[in-house]
């Protein structure tokens, strides 16, 4: 029996569009807390503060992300706050303050949030039925590595720009147009939409209640992602005297999320999603070891590789675990769920990070990421893993 066509012209435009859109994001992040620093003279827990006001903004808009492309065109909804999210940048060279920086940062949350959950229900809907969930896996990677290729990819533009963070933010603009462009040219087939009989308001149509303890469980992996892919660079720059190779910590982390997939896509291939999450949750528990107890340079290095293995597994994992547990008119909701409790924990980890640095220094944060990463997951093998495979539907 001749399997369906994984990679359609649809599906890889959906996997560009999406790590435009991340790419253009991240690109700017690690570098924010050495922004606002530096331009502001803003204070550590003054940072943590405004660095997390976005991911308030993406929790709150999520769940209604999720009922919009549920109920409404996904293309129309995707291409509608990708050219938000498009313009909004603006804001950033704009802002001739720290308030107003943190008002253009909070109200960026939005477009953002919605564009991605809006792609990465677009992506589903795009692929044969037969290979979802290693779809999910693959483009989840596109994902993964705009996360971790966009932080290299800064160092490197603001160096060229000889520390100038307008260019900075209007390279990240640009990048965003050209993902309003690809986005532009996915075709999306017509489906039916629920009547307004059926149209009846329950929290499960803002957030998959069914998966409630595997967003639980997300928070706390993506609360130690939020310390360390954060403070990665002012760590390495003030404890660690490295000050030119903190873009090869990202693109270190890339390289094992790319590892991961050659390794992974057999398992989620086969169905073996609580395995091959379980394999990523280990992997990312030793990486955030050797990062927060070896204060040393080879460990600075070392640490993303294994928590790109980790992460390789990890977040395609999740994603598969609510897209299982969920029926498929709830697909944006499942989404919107999972990108919720993934920012709700980035956002906590950013803002956390930024009150423990202050008082107690980054290297103390960071063992405070390795311990909520326990936490983590000891509640996965001891909750998560199991009501997924008893409720999941496919």
């Amino acid at each position: 029996m001749t399997s369906e066509k994984l990679w359609n012209s649809n599906f890889i435009k959906a996997c560009i569009g999406n790590f435009l859109v991340k790419f253009s994001f991240t690109l700017i992040v690690p570098l924010l807390p050495l922004y606002l620093s530096e331009t502001f003279g803003a204070g550590k827990d003054t940072i943590g503060i405004v660095l997390s006001c976005y991911t308030l903004m993406i929790i709150f808009i999520s769940p209604f992300s999720g009922y919009l492309v549920d109920s409404f065109p996904r293309k129309v909804v995707l291409l509608i706050c990708n050219f938000i999210f498009f313009a909004l940048f603006a804001g950033y060279i704009a802002a001739g303050t720290l308030t107003l920086f943190a008002i253009f940062r909070t109200v960026h949350g939005a477009p953002f949030g919605t564009t991605i959950v809006s792609l990465n229900t677009v992506a589903i809907d795009v692929l044969p039925s037969s290979r979802r969930t290693e779809g999910i896996s693959y483009f989840g990677l596109s994902n993964n590595v705009a996360t971790a290729l966009g932080p290299f990819a800064a160092v490197f533009v603001l160096q060229a720009a000889n520390g100038n963070y307008q260019i900075l933010f209007l390279f990240s603009m640009m990048i965003s147009l050209v993902a309003l462009i690809v986005n532009s040219t996915i075709k999306v087939e017509k489906r039916s939409y629920r009547t307004e009989s059926s149209k009846v308001i329950s929290l499960d149509r803002f957030f998959l209640v069914k998966g409630a303890r595997e967003a639980l469980n997300l928070i706390c992996f993506a609360f130690c992602f939020g310390i360390i892919s954060t403070y990665v660079a002012i760590y390495g720059k003030e404890e660690l005297g490295i000050t030119k190779g903190t873009g090869y910590w990202f693109l270190i982390f890339a390289l094992g999320l790319m590892v991961s997939r050659l390794t992974g896509a057999q398992g989620l291939k086969k169905n073996k999603v609580s395995a091959n999450t379980a394999e990523g949750i280990v992997c990312i528990l030793i990486g955030y070891l050797i990062f927060a107890a070896f204060r040393k340079e080879w460990a600075f290095f070392l640490a993303p590789f294994i928590i790109g293995l980790g992460n390789g597994h990890l977040y395609p994992g999740f994603q598969s675990m609510f897209i299982n547990l969920a029926l498929n008119s709830q697909r944006g909701t499942a989404n919107s769920s999972m990108l919720t409790s993934w920012e709700a924990g980035v956002g906590l980890g950013v803002l956390m990070g930024g009150i423990l640095s202050e008082h107690w220094g980054y290297h103390n944060a960071f063992w405070v990421s390795f311990a909520m990463n326990i936490v983590g997951t000891i509640m996965f093998f001891c909750i998560s893993m199991p009501h997924f495979e008893r409720n999941k539907l496919r």
